[in-house]
């Protein structure tokens, strides 16, 4: 049985123009332990269909879902109360920009301990030993000293690991990673993606990696979904995808490289989509 299930689900809000459908009716499921990818441009709906999954999404948006499971439990169907219990315990999120994910006004410590008390129940020198615990398992130096510090004060990939430790400090079954790596230089981006890489392999957890990264896609995922303005253009392996694609999108993703380029021009997705007519799939 899959660890997340997800049948047909759409997210849609309102517009002056009417209900603009950012997802519109796909699939996602992933099993225990697997590492999938879910790729695409921009604005295809990746993170709007994640934020979906953990009900974080305001409540103007519309989401509709034929299944929605997490371990066989409907998530749809669950109270607000019962899904506390499950969001940022069994199934955690990595969000896109760290320094704005984590709050200016408390120490990192502060924030770490409040994850660990709502979740875990600890307080007090235990919860601190954890916090500490934690900084360390994600490689930043001096961790005690560290729970002093306000977010402003920390570098952007110190923040971002910070926000990992908080997304694993209650083992969690499903983690999220929202480009993880976005505004970060290349060689603390390595370091980010060998991080959770090990993790998932040491804890055992299931990951789903958002991500327009295809280098990211080959170095980490299993399976990988591939997302078009709002819809699943195609899933595969990650093998198959990189060497037979299906879908016209997919082989244009793949094609848009630096090492692609003419002259001084890059090639984009959009020149690629219109060499591949008719039609983007």
């Amino acid at each position: 049985m899959p660890l997340l299930d997800i049948k047909n689900l759409t997210v849609g809000f309102d517009t002056s123009a009417g209900l603009f459908k950012a997802v519109d009716g796909i699939d996602i499921s992933v099993d225990p332990r697997e590492v999938l990818a879910i790729v695409g441009e921009s604005g295809s709906g990746k993170s709007v269909a994640m934020l979906a999954t953990m009900g974080l999404l305001p409540s103007t948006a519309t989401v509709t879902a034929d299944r929605m499971t997490f371990e066989g439990r409907d998530l749809l169907g669950m109270s607000a109360a019962e899904k506390r219990k499950i969001i940022g315990k069994d199934i955690a999120m990595i969000f896109q920009e760290p320094v704005a994910s984590l709050n200016p006004c408390f120490t990192v410590g502060f924030q770490l301990s409040e994850v660990l008390g709502k979740h875990l129940g600890l307080t007090g020198r235990v919860a601190r030993d954890r916090s500490i615990e934690l900084l360390q398992l994600v490689g930043i130096r001096d961790a005690a000293d560290k729970l002093g510090a306000y977010p402003h004060q920390m570098s952007g990939g110190q923040c971002q690991r910070v926000m990992i430790a908080m997304a694993i400090s209650c083992n969690p079954k499903l983690l999220i990673a929202d480009e993880p790596t976005t505004a970060l230089d290349v060689t603390i981006q390595k370091q980010i993606l060998d991080l959770l890489v090990r993790l998932q392999a040491e804890t055992g957890m299931a990951l789903i990696m958002i991500t327009h990264d295809m280098g990211v896609v080959a170095e980490t995922a299993d399976r990988v979904i591939v997302q078009y303005k709002g819809h699943k253009m195609e899933e595969a392996d990650v093998l198959s995808l990189f060497e037979n694609p299906k879908s016209n999108y997919t082989r244009a993703l793949l094609s848009a490289l630096p090492e692609n380029a003419v002259g001084d021009r890059l090639p984009t997705v959009s020149d690629m989509l219109f060499e591949a007519a008719p039609g983007v799939r």
